[in-house]
């Protein structure tokens, strides 16, 4: 029993020691060394942020800023190639778009340190690209607060388009931060409207004592017939969703002008339609020449006869990029 005390004494001087050095350790050094790190972070992007709407990262920047613990805010991040050399026409579109959204945030009363706007360009992150397996531009990616991003933190650019709109309302999902869309003005549509006025306006006045081709079918025809084309090739949809002209593949450089998804097209394929339509439309136009008109019987033949080729070939033509497009449509003419 007195061995037992004897120890317990003996230990009282290395257990007063640890106990002073507790209590003069300051509490919660490592979460003080924590926060110190994410207000330097934060600081630093409300700096760039305040230089430029969007800021610009290379891989060590992408790392330290998105990637890296701790963060508490969301980080917006378009991958992309706008180097001449590597001729992306649609990264250069949607840079414009994107930088309208990034400015419509940046001067807005809502501006906070909780999002941020940023570009990660492949010549200047060619690693990032490569630790994300990421094999096309562009591509926008939401990368969360807390977590790591998920599916839905990947904008479907090919089946939305990349319109500052549709841009805004995919990150109110993700993060529940409201953007709205400032676009700088823009004075063609009106001086379009202005010079259409003036030249319609001028020849009714030139030719205001014979006014007889106002009442000429044909041209009331043509007209009509290029809007039917317009809106029905898709011209209203790319000016609501603002698709990509075309998308070409970063690793074979393959261009693709046909979207392979019944939700979505590019440009050119609207301008494809287009072209299809009026060629089936002119061959129906002929057909109908041939049978209803008086004259020689071996003209109007061979007027049948193109008339006839034109709605077969470019009908065949038309009907398999609807089979491209809607996957498992059984039927097919003359072309798979």
């Amino acid at each position: 029993m007195a061995s037992v005390w004897v120890k317990s004494i003996a230990n009282l001087p290395v257990l007063s020691v640890f106990l002073l050095l507790v209590l003069c350790l300051p509490p919660g050094g490592g979460q003080k060394k924590k926060e110190n790190l994410l207000s330097e972070k934060v600081d630093q992007m409300m700096e760039w942020s305040s230089r430029r709407s969007v800021v610009r990262m290379n891989g060590d920047k992408f790392r330290r800023f998105v990637k890296a613990p701790p963060r508490n805010y969301s980080v917006i991040v378009m991958f992309t190639a706008l180097q001449p050399q590597r001729q992306c026409s649609v990264c250069r579109q949607a840079n414009e778009e994107y930088q309208v959204l990034a400015n419509s945030w940046r001067y807005s009363s809502a501006f906070s340190n909780k999002l941020f706007f940023t570009v990660v360009d492949y010549d200047e992150g060619a690693d990032v690209f490569q630790q994300l397996n990421m094999n096309s531009a562009p591509t926008f990616m939401h990368f969360p607060a807390k977590g790591k991003p998920k599916r839905a933190d990947t904008f479907d650019l090919q089946r939305i388009g990349f319109a500052s709109e549709q841009l805004a309302k995919w990150i109110a999902d993700r993060t529940d931060v409201q953007i709205r869309v400032f676009r700088p003005p823009n004075y063609s549509g009106t001086i379009a409207l202005a010079l259409l006025v003036s030249l319609v306006g001028g020849l009714l006045y030139l030719r205001r004592n014979n006014l007889e081709f106002i009442y000429n079918k044909t041209g009331w025809a043509m007209a009509a017939l290029c809007v039917v084309f317009a809106m029905t090739s898709g011209q209203m949809w790319n000016h609501i969703r603002g698709p990509p002209y075309a998308h070409k593949n970063p690793q074979n450089g393959q261009v693709s002008y046909i979207h392979g998804s019944s939700q979505a097209q590019f440009v050119a394929e609207s301008h494809i339609i287009l072209l299809l339509n009026a060629a089936i439309t002119m061959g129906m136009v002929l057909l109908n020449e041939a049978a209803t008109s008086k004259g020689d019987v071996g003209k109007r033949r061979i007027i049948c006869l193109v008339g006839l080729g034109l709605v077969v070939f470019f009908f065949s033509f038309l009907l398999s990029i609807f089979r491209s497009k809607y996957h498992g449509y059984p039927y097919s003419f003359l072309i798979k």
